[in-house]
């Protein structure tokens, strides 16, 4: 797999970056254009089986992901405009290698296999701070820029042809044809003096947003040792940003000349690591469900004394919450709850695992067909607690209490496709039709799929005027308001998609 990614901002001086120079813009293509382009990649990555939205782990990421936003913002890299402009989206995507890309228009992946294998939060907010720094450096429009004899549309389906290389030959040779697929791949493969670039930007906004900055150098140790193995395809991120001595001196040389690091207040350090090496055993189970390798984790997990339970190291609390959750997608609950309560008993000296734990247990309750005897989340306010509490809801029998908690979360976050899933399922089960429809099309929005979306305004439009299960008084009003509203909004955008694909290809 590919990664790369632009921006247009010069940077500014940093406290950790340093005032070196930047490449500079020499992008012909308009972030605009960018990021139509990136929305139709996107588009197909949403659809595609290995795209994965589990609220927890995307948590997880969003942990990291922000403060290197708003470091990024802080130090100038990351202007107004384009802010704005581009998406700024993380996608995970269910795949065991080790990998994460960017792609136009701000969109970023995460390959469970990168989860999995990183030892801290350190070491992975490296890569995203890597990741970025290509994006506010606007790496992927001046590489695209030399590809401005090719139409957009094209470069779209070349693009995700490159990103299935890793997953299935035969569908990138169905995306792509060989001899194209080759030259566009060594035209956005990044330029040297572009990894270095977004290796000293990306380090310094590692740093400025509080993470340790030596994990950009075991991160490097990793990609190193990785680099000495025979190439099986495991580690594709070293194809794509190629290792050279001189990279590495340079990291190591800019965290010498950072002079040493401060002490992390007591104990901070230690309760990352717990919670990451959770995440990092949801990210094995997640990245491979199949029975042999669910079984793999479960015995692992059973390995780990019983007498430890209090003084668990982190790679013991990992495999114990790899094994609680293989065990309940085994559908073996009685071993799930036993393995979770001996994560309770270590989190009573690690508070900061409490909240995992607590998404956990309910996964389980609700897996085991006890969600009706499960107790509400006590701190519902994340992501995570707001769609599982939802799920735990609706799986006990209990629509009614859905529909409030996920119009509020929506109206603040309208671009939260699951969300809007089970809003349409809360009201479906409570025999709301017509807002029902509704809140799948906004889901189809979400993903960007809005041919589909179309369609469902569309049947909501026709139940309408069929004058059955509409509602009655102001809400049926208000109700059909919005829906005629979002139908026009959404035909128009199409009609501008098809005419900006005319120009495009006239091109």
């Amino acid at each position: 797999m590919i990664a790369f990614a632009g921006f247009s901002q010069a940077q500014a001086p940093g406290r950790s970056g340093g005032s070196l120079p930047v490449l500079g813009d020499t992008s012909e293509l308009p972030a605009s254009a960018e990021r139509r382009l990136g929305d139709r990649i996107a588009g197909s990555i949403y659809r595609d089986p290995d795209y994965l939205d589990d609220p927890v782990l995307g948590d997880y990421l969003q942990s990291i992901w922000q403060p290197l936003m708003t470091a990024a913002r802080a130090r100038g890299d990351l202007g107004v405009d384009l802010e704005e402009r581009f998406a700024w989206e993380v996608m995970l995507i269910r795949n065991r290698t080790i990998n994460a890309f960017a792609l136009p228009g701000g969109y970023l992946g995460v390959h469970l296999g990168l989860i999995a294998v990183v030892e801290s939060r350190d070491e992975l907010a490296s890569v995203l701070a890597h990741e970025l720094s290509h994006v506010t450096q606007r790496h992927i429009s001046r590489l695209m820029s030399k590809q401005s004899q090719q139409m957009p549309w094209m470069l779209a389906a070349m693009i995700l042809g490159m990103l299935a290389a890793s997953k299935n030959p035969d569908a990138a040779n169905a995306a792509i044809a060989g001899g194209q697929a080759i030259a566009v791949q060594n035209q956005l493969n990044f330029s040297r003096d572009m990894e270095r670039e977004a290796d000293r930007v990306g380090f310094g906004v590692m740093a400025d947003a509080g993470f340790e900055k030596q994990g950009f150098a075991t991160m490097f140790d990793k990609l190193q040792q990785a680099s000495r193995l025979n190439d099986n395809g495991s580690y594709p991120y070293l194809r794509s940003h190629p290792l050279t001595t001189e990279r590495i001196g340079e990291a190591k040389g800019r965290l010498q000349l950072e002079g040493p690091a401060p002490s992390p207040v007591s104990g901070e350090a230690g309760r990352a690591r717990v919670v990451h090496a959770m995440m990092a055993g949801r990210a094995r189970v997640l990245g491979d469900a199949s029975a042999d390798a669910l079984r793999l984790l479960l015995a692992e997990a059973q390995r780990v004394p019983a007498s430890a339970a209090e003084g668990l190291k982190p790679r013991d609390v990992g495999a114990l919450y790899a094994g609680a959750l293989a065990a309940t997608r085994l559908r073996e609950h009685s071993q799930a709850r036993s393995l979770a309560d001996k994560l309770k008993t270590a989190a009573a000296a690690s508070p900061s695992m409490a909240p995992a734990l607590e998404l956990l247990s309910l996964e389980i309750d609700i897996a085991a067909g006890r969600a009706a005897q499960a107790p509400k989340l006590a701190n519902g306010k994340s992501r995570a607690a707001v769609l599982l509490q939802s799920q735990a809801d609706l799986a006990a029998g209990r629509p009614q209490d859905v529909p409030d908690r996920l119009q509020s979360w929506v109206s603040t976050h309208p671009k939260d496709a699951m969300a809007w899933q089970l809003l349409a399922t809360a009201q479906g089960q409570q025999g709301q039709t017509l807002r029902a429809i509704r809140a799948d099309a906004e889901s189809r929005v979400a993903q960007l799929d809005y041919g589909a979306a179309r369609d469902r305004f569309k049947a909501a439009q026709d139940l309408m005027r069929s004058g059955r299960d509409t509602g009655s008084g102001a809400s049926a009003h208000i109700d059909g308001s919005i829906i005629d509203t979002r139908a026009r909004e959404i035909d128009q955008l199409l009609r501008e998609q098809a005419l900006q694909e005319k120009l495009d290809r006239k091109l």
